[in-house]
């Protein structure tokens, strides 16, 4: 039988987390939410402080003026400092012109030389083909140059220059006879075609005792000056070949021997031999004389 008091039931607690507890559980223990908290809130912390400390001007100021001191203490240390210049490779002129366009106060830490801005003002100077710079412990600033060699005498409404086998200028002369050696160009635009002089001057080596130079005509051809007044007009093209086959028939019959003024190789097909006006004239006589006699 049933009793007369209904016994009291007791409800235990669903230990199970609810949904928002077990993904928030589940979230934090990602990868990406676990480095956020362990690196991502010291940094933003960090940043923050930062933020706060640097926005004061005061504040900042006294941190850059703090950076600057350290900064200025390490690179005025003894091992850093520069206090020679060596230049290797170069003539006495070009070493002081060197030493005169980069006007280095010694002695001077390594932090404040900028070497790549130094190299190519050294570079840009005319004599100066190709140069290196590098400190060399000692506090030595060592600069190596090539310069370039002068290959001719180049005349032109500026007077003189020398001029190197690719037509750059080196230097200025004063006179011819200060590079007598080298061989002469002139004319407008004869620097800007000075590789094909330097093979013309190499086909000439025959007769290169009599050559006086070439004259560059109309930024187009060459014109061959030897003694004695005689000249060789040379084509627009192939004219290192015009000129071999000239000195082909020169070394076979002596053309330059005889009264020749002018040997024009202009169209190659038709070249023109021109003769001294006595020449002509004296030969015409003969001419003349043997036509009579007949």
């Amino acid at each position: 039988m049933r009793p007369l008091t209904r016994r009291r039931t007791t409800h235990r607690a669903d230990p199970a987390p609810s949904r928002l507890a077990y993904r928030m559980h589940r979230l934090a223990l990602t990868p990406a939410v676990r480095k956020g908290f362990t690196f991502g809130v010291p940094i933003l912390a960090l940043a923050v402080m930062a933020g706060l400390t640097f926005a004061d001007p005061e504040r900042r100021g006294a941190v850059t003026a703090w950076v600057d001191d350290i900064k200025a203490q390490i690179q005025s240390r003894e091992e850093f400092m520069v206090r020679l210049m060596a230049v290797d490779g170069a003539s006495e002129t070009v070493s002081q012109a060197i030493r005169d366009t980069l006007k280095v106060g010694f002695p001077v830490s390594s932090f404040d030389l900028d070497l790549p801005a130094m190299q190519d003002t050294v570079t840009s100077l005319p004599a100066v083909k190709e140069a290196s710079l590098r400190i060399r412990p000692g506090g030595i600033l060592d600069i190596r140059v090539v310069e370039r060699e002068p290959a001719f005498v180049w005349r032109n409404s500026d007077g003189l220059r020398l001029i190197d086998a690719a037509g750059h200028a080196v230097e200025t002369a004063e006179a011819r006879t200060d590079r007598a050696d080298l061989p002469l160009l002139s004319g407008i635009g004869a620097d800007a075609a000075a590789p094909e002089a330097v093979e013309l001057i190499k086909a000439a080596a025959p007769i290169l005792p009599r050559l006086r130079g070439l004259v560059r005509i109309g930024e187009r051809r060459w014109d061959v000056v030897l003694s004695d007044g005689q000249k060789i007009r040379l084509p627009e093209t192939r004219a290192v070949s015009a000129l071999e086959q000239v000195l082909a028939v020169d070394e076979a019959q002596d053309l330059f021997a005889r009264d020749v003024v002018l040997v024009d190789m202009r169209t190659p097909r038709r070249p023109t031999v021109r003769i001294a006006p006595q020449a002509a004239t004296d030969l015409r006589q003969v001419k003349m004389t043997e036509l009579g006699d007949d």
